[in-house]
């Protein structure tokens, strides 16, 4: 069986074809190179994680690097609050078995913003600090100076721990209707991924 040719009035219609598929192509090649790019702009970066031991515990110090979207500067000057956990864990390797998670601690940091006094305000339990600008709420938020993780009894001397740290935005703590923007839009989804560092007392 012999299949004719194409007629000439079916030639721009293929020929079409051919283009917008081309088009389409591109499209998806720039969107896959400029999608790591725009992940990247909302992440939270770890710069730098350590433990130091005192007399009466284990204590963390930590920096990160990160910037309030628009979209989260928006929504705390508009009343609703934003709540940051910054998290903390040790394990310990086992060689025939998981690791043992030794402790896990917590910080919740409460942001929110007073359209009166234009001022920014963090709080973590019943100690609070209020800030003039965003860049200054942002350069709180990204040190943690001196923050006790572990008693003394609860690391063995001379024994390797894996630690992890990381700082992310709970978005379980947003009004239901934030949330549901949160499940489609980056710009809800600030964290960190973990950062992981070796430590023997």
């Amino acid at each position: 069986m012999f299949l004719s040719p194409p007629s000439a009035r079916d030639a721009p219609n293929a020929r079409g074809g051919r283009l917008a598929a081309l088009i389409v192509a591109a499209l998806l090649s720039a969107a896959a190179l400029l999608a790591p790019i725009a992940a990247r702009a909302d992440a939270i970066e770890v710069k730098s994680a350590e433990l130091h031991a005192e007399e009466d515990g284990y204590y963390l110090n930590a920096e990160f690097d990160f910037t309030l979207n628009a979209t989260l500067d928006e929504a705390l000057q508009k009343g609703v609050p934003l709540y940051f956990l910054l998290e903390f864990e040790i394990l310990r390797p086992r060689a025939y078995w998981f690791d043992e998670k030794v402790l896990t601690a917590t910080t919740q940091y409460r942001v929110s913003y007073n359209a009166l006094t234009r001022q920014y305000r963090a709080s973590s339990g019943l100690l609070g600090q209020t800030f003039d600008s965003v860049d200054e709420l942002e350069r709180f938020l990204s040190r943690v100076t001196s923050r006790e993780v572990a008693r003394r009894d609860q690391l063995v001397k001379g024994v390797r721990y894996e630690a992890f740290v990381r700082l992310r935005l709970d978005v379980n703590q947003l009004p239901k209707p934030f949330q549901v923007s949160a499940l489609a839009s980056r710009e809800w989804t600030l964290q960190s991924e973990w950062y992981r560092w070796s430590y023997t007392p």
